[in-house]
């Protein structure tokens, strides 16, 4: 069984994942620190109901299969298949009303990434990849996605969520990066590797990713095209110090300005 044959029932979790967190959208409601007294990290009633409805159709549809989720843990880990769900990535824009969030959904077939998915329900959008291709469904119609050539880090447009949640010493490198780029932007969670993906943007660095963070995003960059590794250059699934963009060669160039130590 390979990933293609997951794509329906994906699209069915991203449905009913949508279902249940586009009501507590820009509405009254509760949010929980989950790091009270130590920084801000927000959970809301959106985040469990969407993990909630993904669970539980997975495991009615494929319950030897096992899932890592962000709000309810995980289960089965070393199953042949592992289910990497983020139901809210970005929830602190979720929270200000802003529409830069989206549900995460990943595949993972013995550890590798094979499947992923950014629904974002409040846009009407999806973006997906195997790994060998990705794809955008929304109101601008489908079409295949494809990175974008970019020969020199000067000509480079890079976003990251912010520095801020960088430590100290991250946020130098990440510093020297942005001195050479033609552009940085910040507040992208999810959407700035989808936009990535789809060719608006060259470069997106990252710090501090859990695996939730990253599973359903690694599919999509290396489908439209592009490089995602941590900033020593291994696999990112495990999250960590991230730097996916869309030619090799400012991949490259990012890497060595980010270990450049002096």
């Amino acid at each position: 069984m390979t990933a293609v044959d997951f794509a329906a029932f994906v699209d069915e979790l991203a449905s009913v994942s949508g279902d249940a967190i586009l009501p507590f959208f820009r509405t009254a409601m509760g949010i929980e620190n989950k790091q009270a007294g130590r920084g801000f990290d927000p959970v809301t009633a959106a985040d469990r109901a969407g993990e909630a409805a993904m669970r539980t159709l997975i495991k009615k549809t494929f319950s030897e299969h096992g899932i890592v989720g962000e709000e309810y843990g995980n289960e089965r880990e070393d199953a042949e298949y592992v289910w990497t769900l983020d139901p809210i990535d970005g929830t602190k824009s979720f929270i200000s009303g802003m529409p830069i969030w989206g549900t995460l959904i990943g595949l993972s077939h013995r550890s590798r990434p094979v499947f992923g998915m950014m629904h974002q329900p409040f846009t009407r959008e999806r973006f997906s990849g195997d790994g060998a291709a990705a794809r955008y469904s929304g109101p601008a119609g489908d079409r295949a996605l494809h990175v974008r050539p970019c020969d020199a880090i000067e000509d480079a447009v890079l976003l990251t969520t912010s520095p801020l949640l960088m430590s100290a010493n991250d946020r130098v490198a990440f510093a020297r990066v942005e001195a050479q780029v033609k552009l940085s932007r910040y507040g992208g969670d999810c959407y700035a590797y989808c936009m990535l993906a789809a060719g608006h943007v060259d470069l997106v660095i990252e710090t501090g990713l859990k695996p939730h963070d990253i599973v359903a995003l690694i599919p999509i960059v290396t489908g439209a095209g592009g490089v995602i590794t941590t900033w020593d250059d291994q696999p990112a699934h495990n999250g960590g110090r991230i730097v996916a963009a869309g030619d090799k060669r400012v991949h490259a160039a990012a890497l060595r300005i980010l270990t450049d130590s002096k």
